[in-house]
């Protein structure tokens, strides 16, 4: 299989929040790199495009887009 992206992501197991209009939904961060991680949530119905994910245990704060949704995980591109 042919792996798109720009730089290898870092597996890692995080508890975080996904903020977006005063509002947050806990989530776990599967994977992440500089440009994008990948989230497991609970369901991602109503999680809009425009998030911040925020990863207390990483000291990480980040503005980003959702590019894809499946089943219980959402891809994520930072800014």
């Amino acid at each position: 299989m042919d792996d798109r992206r720009s730089e290898p992501r870092l597996r890692i197991f995080k508890a975080g929040t996904i903020e977006f209009g005063g509002a947050g939904i806990d989530c776990t961060v599967r994977n992440i790199t500089a440009a994008g991680a990948a989230l497991e949530v609970a369901s991602p119905v109503g999680i809009p495009h425009e998030i911040t994910l925020s990863v207390p245990t990483r000291q990480l704060r980040r503005h980003g887009y959702i590019v894809w949704r499946k089943k219980k995980r959402i891809g994520v591109a930072f800014d």
